[in-house]
């Protein structure tokens, strides 16, 4: 009894180290067998990374390595200084140039929200041909230089220009106005020039409201005008948004309509990086300069992100 005993648990003992063998067997098998999904998915990894690596290099030479370069320039002059930017934060020049820069962008930005708004709402109104048409005529200044309308304007609105030969005909005035070389000539020519990115964020955004919204207010009898305040108006904020970010952020920037209609005299940021360079030959505070207005663009963005994607914002939706 007792031989047989051992005998069975040896046979137990046996058969417990042979299921032991075979679990191990085949988790080894299993493990040494690559799964073939995750085998495709590096694949396709490997491949989405080749066909973007010659963009994320482009990305890198003219985005990055520039920026880059910028800050360093900005903060290196025979070594580590934020000199130009304590000039940029308590220097009036650079202060009243900032001051003038946001003026000029937020006036520019009003006008075209007054101009673009009725012709994006008409372009949406009338029906399809009409529309081509208008959205035609809105982006047919991108046919020109922005250098050639700019000297066009100064043409017009120049002391011996168009506009001042016609009132002076109409005996409207005495005097030939200044229109060019101030503020005035820069606000009406950028606007001009701005135009189009206004009108177009707005309109894409209208084509999106339906059409049955406005006649189901007109049949619980809401006049055209109240319609349009309580429903049309508030669909089409996102776009408004939109063109105003555009428009506001690309006047930050603009060089060479300041430089022609406002003589001299309106010195916006951009034209303060140019006299660093030009004139004085002072890399780093024109580095600085360029670095405070693009973080200030950046800012811009970020909060303006918080009630509008900006793939609404650059035209990606």
């Amino acid at each position: 009894m007792v031989l047989a005993g051992r005998r069975g648990g040896r046979e137990a003992l046996g058969l417990v180290h042979a299921e032991v063998d075979e679990e191990r067997s085949e988790a080894a098998l299993t493990i040494s067998v690559p799964d073939p999904s995750q085998k495709h998915q590096r694949r396709e990894h490997g491949l989405m990374l080749a066909l973007v690596s010659p963009a994320l290099l482009v990305i890198l030479a003219l985005i990055v390595l520039p920026v880059g370069w910028l800050v360093w320039q900005s903060i290196y002059h025979d070594g580590f200084t934020l000199e130009n930017y304590r000039r940029v934060f308590t220097e009036d020049i650079y202060w009243r140039s900032f001051a003038l820069t946001f003026e000029i962008s937020l006036a520019v930005t009003g006008i075209a929200l007054l101009l673009g708004y009725p012709v994006a709402y008409l372009a949406n109104s009338v029906p399809k041909g009409w529309s081509i048409l208008i959205l035609s005529l809105v982006v047919l200044p991108f046919w020109t230089s922005v250098l050639v309308r700019a000297y066009a304007w100064l043409a017009l609105l120049q002391r011996t220009g168009v506009i001042n030969q016609f009132l002076r005909y109409l005996d409207v005035i005495s005097e030939p106005l200044a229109l060019v070389h101030n503020t005035f000539g820069t606000v009406v020519a950028t606007v001009h020039i701005l135009l189009p990115f206004m009108v177009l964020p707005l309109y894409a955004t209208m084509q999106k409201i339906p059409g049955d919204l406005m006649q189901a207010g007109a049949s619980l009898g809401a006049s055209p005008s109240l319609t349009f305040v309580r429903v049309f108006l508030p669909l089409s904020l996102p776009g408004v948004l939109a063109g105003c970010t555009m428009v506001f952020v690309l006047c930050l920037g603009f060089y060479i309509t300041p430089e022609l209609l406002g003589g001299g005299r309106t010195v916006m940021v951009s034209m303060l990086v140019s006299r660093n360079v030009e004139l004085y030959n002072q890399f780093g505070a024109a580095s600085a300069v360029a670095v405070v207005l693009l973080v200030s663009v950046l800012l811009i963005f970020l909060i303006v992100s918080r009630f509008i994607s900006l793939d609404r914002i650059l035209g990606q939706k």
